[in-house]
């Protein structure tokens, strides 16, 4: 049986770093993703990946074709924001996305938020 995967999407590789370590101490599964690239080929390749969280910093607008892409396999998403923005916020909803963050955030409320998206 495949262990369900939390993919962590972060242009800022110690950021990626940081998160993947954290969700690891908490028990959950990771993959990670700093490029667009790397994610098309994580989404290709995965097929046990049960959330996702995308930072938003540092990607462009084709990020949100990889949001639809994530949604067309019904993984779900939460993006995390560097700022309150009504265009991101309009942009998540969008592309389908299932809770937005804004930054600073700290590890327990990204869990808590992680917790809820999976049910658990």
């Amino acid at each position: 049986m495949n262990t369900p995967v939390i993919l962590i999407i972060n242009a800022n590789q110690t950021e990626l770093e940081t998160l993947t370590r954290e969700l690891e101490q908490e028990g959950y599964a990771t993959a990670g993703a700093s490029s667009l690239e790397e994610l098309d080929s994580v989404i290709g390749k995965q097929e046990n990946i049960r959330l996702a969280l995308l930072d938003l910093a540092g990607f462009g607008d084709t990020v949100w074709q990889r949001c639809d892409r994530l949604h067309e396999l019904k993984v779900p998403f939460i993006v995390i924001a560097p700022q309150r923005s009504p265009a991101i916020q309009r942009d998540s909803m969008k592309h389908g996305v299932n809770g937005l963050l804004v930054k600073p955030l700290g590890i327990k409320e990204l869990i808590e938020h992680i917790r809820a998206a999976l049910g658990d």
